[in-house]
């Protein structure tokens, strides 16, 4: 039987004149959005650098910010930098996957809890840092994120978690979001991320064995809705989805029509028989709520709240 899935250690939070990285382990990062974020952190009085490969390109696959050492090394380096208290990630985009196996952890475990903040592809590293490193994680906006740069509610959130993360332990799905497609409240330790990165995950050296006692969270853009079906067919027939405790979705960006996907979501997931809240705000939508990877929580379907035990960072 899959382990259940159990709380994981909580890095310090930050405070006014931390060094933070911020690299691109995936895709390529535009200079002006790049300058905006960290324009946008040294206002929170935060002290950010730039990884040296985040502004990097490969030679021949553009969709990757430089060659996959590269982009281990900046991510590994900033880790491990003493100075550093938190990595941020620039986007998400695609290449995690390439460099996740590249990593050292005896060495990045070495280095002490710290704060690891991204989504999309860095779905792959969240998962990784919570089997490698057991640590808790946050699942939120990009540092040159588009609508992290120009959203006000998801720079406050995402601040308010890295600052004062009691201030947010109760997190409340964005309006007019948050609905019961399975009513209910479950309790367990949250994990999960991009659906299409948990599913390509499955099976692979530092994903996790499975969600039994977790709350899940999952999200994805640009994915049609058979796609959306395979992703958690998949999911059932590996067995990865027995057990779990609750289900939270965020947004469905550019998946097509919300009906037709709340009608493969209710297909696929509405016979696990536990609660599951709908359109709850984060991920790639407008806005989007950062939220805390590896911690316990209540998740109330019907009222689309998930409640910490304790705050994201200690």
């Amino acid at each position: 039987m899959t382990p259940q899935v159990t709380p994981l250690v909580r890095p310090p939070r930050l405070a006014p004149g931390a060094r933070v990285a911020v690299v691109a382990p995936s895709g390529p990062v535009p200079e002006e959005r790049l300058q905006a974020g960290l324009d946008l952190l040294r206002g929170w009085d935060l002290d950010p650098v730039a990884a040296p490969h985040v502004l990097g390109r490969h030679g021949e696959l553009g969709y990757l910010a430089g060659t996959d050492a590269q982009r281990a090394a900046d991510l590994q380096d900033a880790w491990c930098d003493p100075s550093v208290a938190a990595v941020l990630c620039a986007r998400g985009g695609y290449g995690a996957q390439r460099t996740v196996d590249l990593l050292d952890w005896t060495a990045m475990r070495a280095a002490g809890p710290k704060v690891l903040a991204g989504f999309s592809d860095i779905t792959v590293l969240h998962q990784a840092f919570a089997t490698r490193l057991g640590l808790v994680t946050l699942y939120g906006p990009a540092a040159a994120g588009v609508d992290f740069l120009k959203n006000a509610r998801a720079q406050d959130h995402l601040r308010a978690t890295l600052f004062e993360p009691e201030s947010v332990r109760t997190i409340t799905a964005v309006p007019p979001g948050g609905a019961a497609l399975v009513p209910g409240r479950a309790r367990g330790v949250t994990l999960g991320g991009c659906l299409s990165l948990l599913a390509s995950d499955l099976g692979t050296p530092h994903a996790r064995p499975g969600a039994r006692g977790g709350l899940l969270l999952m999200e994805d853009v640009g994915e049609s809705p058979y796609r959306l079906d395979r992703y958690l067919t998949q999911l059932l027939r590996t067995g990865w989805l027995d057990g779990v405790a609750g289900i939270a979705l965020g947004s469905w960006a550019r998946c097509g029509p919300y009906e037709e996907v709340r009608a493969v979501l209710a297909d696929r997931l509405g016979g696990l028989g536990v609660p599951v809240v709908e359109e709850f705000g984060f991920g790639h939508g407008e806005g989007a709520l950062t939220m805390p990877l590896g911690v316990r929580a209540e998740l109330d379907a019907e009222v689309g709240t998930l409640t910490l035990d304790a705050p994201a960072l200690s």
